[in-house]
């Protein structure tokens, strides 16, 4: 039996768009995912496109390590041997991995950075929406307003841990949700063409050198 849901099942229609690769070596290849592609093939009939497929296609050996939301665009990388899979993955795991967000959101912050340390889990009767709890699981973000506009906030977000739905959440629970999103301020986000979420900076340690690495990609809106 399924689990009990509200959130309407959304119709999956990827972008027809060529791979984007930031940069690849010898243990890593970084992209940069557009909006709209799942990270990996989904379990229901009609989502096997995925970047991973797309990607293991052009490149046999790429292995995931972490992924992004479907709605989300940005920096993500993946693995070119088990061993570079390993150390990537404790890089996430032991948060040494850092990174940035760029989000519209909807309204004005009146401040100009502030931090949100709220915990979340599973809203279970609205899967697959997460939100706050008093039982869920730690979760700290840092933002950053770049600019404002008559009715929008251009922030640049930090996460300080990787829950699902962590930076969505928590601007929700800010009384600001993401401009274009679809699961927590639908009746706001209708009119946009996608999510106004893109991860924008990646930094961690280099599996083969150990030196530390940055890649970035500009958001697209």
């Amino acid at each position: 039996m399924s689990e009990p849901s509200l959130i309407p099942d959304f119709a999956y229609d990827p972008p027809d768009t060529p791979l984007h690769i930031l940069h690849e070596d010898a243990a890593i290849l970084v992209l940069d995912k557009p909006a709209g592609l799942l990270t990996v093939p989904g379990k229901l009939e009609g989502r096997q496109d995925s970047l991973i497929t797309r990607l293991q296609a052009a490149r046999w050996d790429a292995l995931l390590v972490h992924r992004l939301d479907c709605d989300t665009s940005g920096v993500i990388i993946f693995a070119r041997t088990k061993q570079a899979q390993g150390f990537l993955g404790q890089e996430f795991e032991q948060r040494r991995a850092q990174k940035t967000y760029i989000a519209r959101l909807h309204g004005q912050l009146v401040e100009d950075t502030g931090s949100i340390d709220l915990p979340i889990g599973s809203d279970w009767d609205y899967r697959p929406r997460q939100k706050v709890r008093p039982d869920g699981k730690p979760a700290l973000t840092d933002w950053q307003v770049i600019d404002r506009s008559a009715d929008e906030t251009r922030v640049r977000l930090t996460p300080h841990t990787g829950r699902s739905h962590q930076l969505r959440v928590h601007m929700l629970a800010l009384g600001h949700p993401i401009v274009g999103d679809q699961i927590y301020a639908p009746d706001r986000s209708a009119q946009y063409p996608r999510l106004m979420l893109h991860a924008e900076t990646l930094s961690l340690h280099h599996p083969a050198s150990g030196q530390r690495v940055s890649f970035s990609a500009p958001p697209p809106f």
